[in-house]
C-alpha cells in the first residue's frame, strides 16, 4: 500500500512539475514575443501579457507541490535538529496537519473563486472565462496535498542535508 501510494504521489508530483517547467516556458516564450511585437514591430500584443500572468500563477502552483515533496516549504529546522527521532515525527505530524490546513482553505477559496470568476472573462482575451485561470488554486492544492501526505509517509529533508 505504501509503494502504491509513493508510486502514485511519484508521478503526481513530476507531472505537476513538468506541467510547471512548460508553463514557464510558455510565459518566457510570450514575453520574447510580446518584446518583439512591442519594440521591433511596434503594434503590441496585448493578450499576451495576461497569458503571461496567468501562466506564471498556474507554474507557482503546480511548482509548490515538488517543495512539499522535498521537504522545503514549511520547514523546523531548529526543533527538527534539537530532537530526538520520536520528537522529529512528532513535528512531522504537526507540520503535515499545518501545511494540510493551509492547503485546504487555499482549495476552498480557489474553487469558490473559480466558479465565481465564471462569468469573468480576461481582459483582452473576451472569449476566455477567468475560471481557468482561478482553477490553479484548487489543482495546486490537489497536487500539493498529495506531496505533503508523500513527505509524511516518506520524509525527505533535502534543506537540512544542503544546509552548513
Amino acid at each position: 500500500m505504501k509503494a502504491s501510494f509513493l508510486r502514485f504521489e511519484r508521478w503526481c508530483t513530476e507531472a505537476a512539475l513538468a506541467a510547471a517547467c512548460a508553463m514557464l516556458a510558455v510565459s518566457a516564450s510570450l514575453g520574447l514575443f510580446q518584446i518583439i511585437t512591442r519594440f521591433v514591430l511596434e503594434r503590441p500584443a496585448e493578450w499576451t501579457e495576461v497569458l503571461i500572468r496567468f501562466s506564471l500563477i498556474w507554474m507557482v502552483f503546480l511548482g509548490i507541490p515538488a517543495a512539499f515533496r522535498a521537504g522545503a516549504m514549511v520547514s523546523v529546522d531548529v526543533l527538527y535538529r534539537w530532537s530526538g527521532p520520536r520528537m522529529r515525527r512528532v513535528l512531522d505530524y504537526a507540520v503535515a496537519l499545518a501545511a494540510l490546513a493551509l492547503i485546504g482553505v487555499i482549495f476552498w477559496w480557489g474553487w469558490d473563486y473559480a466558479n465565481r470568476g465564471k462569468v469573468q472573462t480576461m481582459m483582452g482575451l473576451e472569449d476566455v472565462s477567468m475560471f481557468w485561470a482561478y482553477l490553479a488554486l484548487p489543482v495546486g492544492a490537489v497536487f500539493s496535498a498529495i506531496g505533503i501526505l508523500g513527505n509524511l509517509v516518506d520524509p525527505r529533508r533535502l534543506e537540512l542535508e544542503t544546509a552548513l
